[in-house]
């Protein structure tokens, strides 16, 4: 057998050098394809087109037990890797500070619950969605906090995405080392596949993607019962068990709150209900409200329960293993269980990067909307989602994949900041209403998210302190470039809003001196059909021809006499073998000349090919022209195609 295998590495080895280049030619063709037959592969991929009324329909909302798993991906598939991301910081002290990952798991634990208390109090107030921007938008009166916010929930969004995939590779390279070098790859391609996934529509998405989420779920309170099941038998304090409240050397305050900050990554993504309440089914509010309510049981008994096995085997951080994979082995071997959970883990993290990719684009949208972001990601697509906002997500998050490598540990320090930042926004934000309305029971409403905000802000301030130089720093200079970014875009809506805008009791369309100017490059059929659409439009119709030497223009000149003149012909000779030099300055003559024309007509004469890849045959000087003139203010430019039957 071994010779065998030899030959065959060497087969491969010889096939190494010509692979490559005929799968890139493959690609280019599947492309070049997929380009001039577009309409068919998009239906392929994305379905039919929808109805802009289907967008009310009942099929496309989402009931709030479906809604859970689809919108809690991103959440709960943190508890995968967030204890482990704050173990991580503190795993040079030793056993000794293993126990530490209790106090940690319980602190994040309550913070989880003042932020969903606080996150369904937003609900209430604001039903529509929207999150920390709707809120920050009606409670200051200057734009930029809301900009902070949605920029912080945005740089998050795109983090949300890296680090999720990320993670879901590794806890698969952490079972089979063979996918190691392949990481970064196989991240893209995910992120690709779940792209394709969300373009064909949110309830579609939501029927692939509930059960794997809820598969992992399942495991891990199977993981979770197993633990307790062992410890029933065997004690709750084993030989690996850590002891208990012991100090370990060297720890200090900056480090333990850098390791809560790292634990406190587990999360991010709770405010992705709150940014997508209309995808809900009536009534919406009280539907997102037990939404909130089941994922906050869910995820805090996970992380509780998981924590507490951890504490109780004694499980150390091991960069080429993750906690939760060396725990599940322990408890069932590496038989199928162990696969279950590896590849629901998996699974569920990739996901997890789904219910960004609605959240992202709604919120994208509405901050387009108010006019602080391009306006085409206001623009729903076929299926009736966000579709540019998926496409700007997905190409975000594949680049800082590719630029960090699919590594999740690089990656976290980068992932909390912005969107604590933004938990702060949302609850000083709740607190301003509070004030202002005072009705009902707001004082203690006031007391709740007073207190969120404090706790929200002071984690920020721990994750930007701890984590600046592990590249924390990065987001802290992106999210105020985002905001004068985004400012910057709202300035120039509202210049160009102003100089469109005109008084309707003052300003007629009013009646210009044009000229139309018809290019020929000699008379045949496209010539005639170009001439005949302007004489049929305007009587002021002038031909121009530009040749290169004097031969072709005496020829031009005969062949336009025995035509019968139909119009008159100006020969522009181009020493310099240029159409638009001479053409320029040929238009430039008529705007100066006293009681010329005040707008010049130019039309252009072009045939299309029957073939698509008859194109690559032919010069594509019409287009060349028609972004050459562009440039001019007083030109009009006008394409005459013929249509080749040949």
């Amino acid at each position: 057998m071994v010779p065998e295998t030899r030959s065959g590495a060497v087969m491969l080895a010889s096939l190494e050098p010509w692979l490559h280049p005929v799968l890139i030619v493959l690609a280019l063709f599947a492309i070049g394809f997929a380009i001039l037959n577009f309409g068919a592969v998009k239906r392929i991929l994305i379905g039919r087109p929808m109805r802009t009324k289907e967008l009310y329909a009942k099929h496309t909302k989402l009931l709030w037990y479906v809604a859970l798993p689809v919108l809690a991906a991103d959440l709960y598939s943190s508890v995968a890797y967030g204890p482990e991301a704050g173990m991580t910081e503190l795993a040079g002290l030793g056993d000794s500070a293993k126990w530490l990952i209790l106090p940690i798991t319980a602190a994040t634990v309550s913070l989880l619950v003042i932020l969903i208390t606080s996150y369904i109090m937003g609900i209430i107030a604001y039903p529509d969605g929207g999150g920390a921007y709707a809120i920050a938008k009606d409670n200051f009166r200057r734009p930029w906090a809301s900009l902070v916010a949605a920029s912080a929930l945005l740089v998050d969004y795109v983090l949300t995405v890296a680090v999720s995939v990320s993670a879901g590779i590794q806890a698969v390279s952490s079972a089979y080392p063979q996918v190691i070098p392949y990481e970064t790859t196989l991240a893209i391609l995910c992120i690709f596949i779940i792209l394709l996934v969300n373009l064909r529509g949110v309830a579609e998405s939501a029927s692939i993607f509930a059960w794997p989420t809820i598969l992992f779920m399942i495991s891990m309170m199977t993981l979770i019962f197993a633990g307790f099941v062992n410890e029933a038998h065997r004690g709750f304090h084993q030989a690996a068990t850590p002891p208990l409240g012991v100090v370990p050397a060297g720890l200090t305050l900056l480090l333990a709150l850098k390791a809560f900050s790292s634990a406190s990554s587990a999360l991010t993504g709770i405010e992705t209900i709150s940014n997508s309440v209309p995808v809900f089914r009536d009534p919406h509010q009280k539907n997102a409200i037990k939404a909130y309510i089941g994922l906050g049981v869910i995820t805090g008994i996970t992380l509780l329960g998981f924590a507490w096995h951890l504490y109780v085997q004694g499980i150390s951080v091991n960069p080429d293993n993750t906690m939760l994979s060396q725990l599940a082995g322990l408890y069932f071997g590496h038989g199928v269980v162990y696969q279950i959970i590896i590849w629901s883990t998996f699974i569920v993290l990739i996901l997890a990067a789904n219910s960004t990719f609605t959240g992202f684009p709604q919120l994208a949208a509405l901050v387009a909307a108010d006019g602080f972001l391009p306006r085409a990601l206001t623009i729903r697509g076929d299926r009736l989602g966000y579709s540019n906002g998926m496409l700007v997500l997905a190409a975000l998050a594949s680049l800082l994949i590719e630029v960090f490598h699919a590594e999740t540990n690089a990656l976290i320090p980068l992932y909390a900041i912005g969107v604590f930042l933004s938990f702060t926004v949302a609850q000083v934000g709740l607190v301003r209403r509070w004030l202002r309305l005072r009705q009902g029971i707001w004082p203690v409403k006031l007391a709740i998210n007073a207190v969120g905000a404090g706790v929200t802000a002071l984690v920020a301030i721990i994750f930007a302190v701890t984590k600046f130089t592990d590249g924390a720093w990065i987001v802290i200079v992106v999210l105020p470039l985002l905001v004068a970014l985004s400012a910057a875009v709202h300035r120039h809506y509202e210049q160009i809003g102003r100089e469109l805008a005109i008084d309707l009791a003052a300003e007629r369309p009013e009646t210009h001196s044009v000229i139309s100017i018809v290019l020929v490059s000699g008379v045949h059929r496209v010539v005639l059909n170009t001439l005949s659409f302007a004489q049929s439009i305007h009587t002021n119709v002038i031909a121009v021809y530009v040749g290169f030497d004097e031969e072709s223009i005496e020829r031009m000149k005969k062949q336009w006499e025995a035509w019968g003149s139909p119009c008159k012909l100006y020969t522009l000779k181009s020493e310099y073998r240029s159409l638009l030099r001479p053409l320029s300055l040929f238009i430039r003559t008529l705007e100066k000349i006293e009681g010329g024309p005040d707008r010049v007509h130019v039309i252009v004469p072009q045939f299309i090919p029957r073939r698509w890849w008859h194109n690559a045959l032919h010069n594509q000087t019409a287009l060349l022209i028609r972004l050459w003139l562009m440039r001019n203010r007083d030109v009009v430019v006008t394409t005459v195609p013929y249509h080749l039957h040949q």
